[in-house]
């Protein structure tokens, strides 16, 4: 295992793949997000989840509370495990943050850099940011925040056990979150975008739209129904979308 290997999942990718696929979650949240998006991709993508330290098998490493920390600390280990193979990034919600700042952080270091990245449940602009006091919330309201957003499993609210080992990583993920300042950045690699129809947390009904802005190869916006977390119900239909997108950027970059 490599000295990294806590931060992906499955450890090792597929070696038969073509292409690789890093998975980032949204807040409080790890690997398990993404735990049936394996057997839904093609055999060529291999896919890895990240889980950030803080919870599931990491649960006993501290959490970042720091964006620029935590992005040092991502890169670190993606830049680690990377192989000759080209990769991609894909991103929700705060993943999505994570994964945007990572490409524009690669491409100007001009070493590996993704040729493909998905961006799900966020933009950078006319989306609702959490806030410090956010992450401050008592512990019933937090909950209640997050009933509203979906965010866990209905069984999690009522198991105290559940909330006790959860709240604490969301709570640093929100913080992290809240630094995020957007400063008008883009990206040169291909890019697409993925939303649910009814998201409370857009504010601006063409916030997806924006994206457009952000690459001039944007591939253009997926909408399905449901809220922040449409996601989990239309797993199969975003990794077929992204997969076959996948599959031309690298085909045509390799011509």
């Amino acid at each position: 295992m490599s000295r990294t290997g806590q931060w992906f999942h499955p450890v090792e990718p597929s070696p038969d793949a073509s292409v690789r696929l890093f998975m980032l979650p949204h807040a409080g949240s790890g690997a398990i997000i993404y735990r049936d998006w394996e057997k839904l991709l093609p055999a060529d993508i291999a896919s890895q989840a990240v889980t950030l330290p803080g919870r599931h098998n990491r649960r006993e490493e501290g959490t970042y509370e720091d964006w620029d920390l935590l992005l040092d600390a991502l890169h670190e280990a993606v830049l680690d495990d990377l192989d000759d193979r080209p990769f991609a990034f894909f991103g929700h919600c705060l993943g999505a943050q994570l994964a945007f700042r990572l490409t524009i952080r690669m491409e100007e270091e001009g070493g590996p850099s993704p040729v493909m990245i998905g961006m799900s449940g966020w933009s950078p602009v006319g989306w609702n940011s959490p806030t410090v006091e956010q992450s401050r919330m008592p512990d019933p309201e937090l909950v209640e925040w997050i009933k509203h957003l979906g965010s866990f499993p209905a069984e999690i609210y009522d198991n105290p056990a559940m909330l006790a080992l959860v709240v604490p990583a969301l709570r640093a993920d929100l913080r992290v979150a809240a630094q995020y300042v957007d400063d008008n950045a883009g990206v040169r690699c291909a890019l697409a975008s993925y939303g649910g129809r009814s998201d409370p947390l857009q504010e601006d009904p063409d916030a997806m739209k924006h994206w457009a802005e952000r690459s001039k190869a944007y591939l253009g916006h997926s909408e399905y129904p449901g809220g922040h977390f449409y996601i989990d119900a239309h797993a199969q239909g975003v990794t077929m979308h992204f997969a076959q997108r996948l599959q031309r950027v690298v085909a045509s970059a390799a011509r």
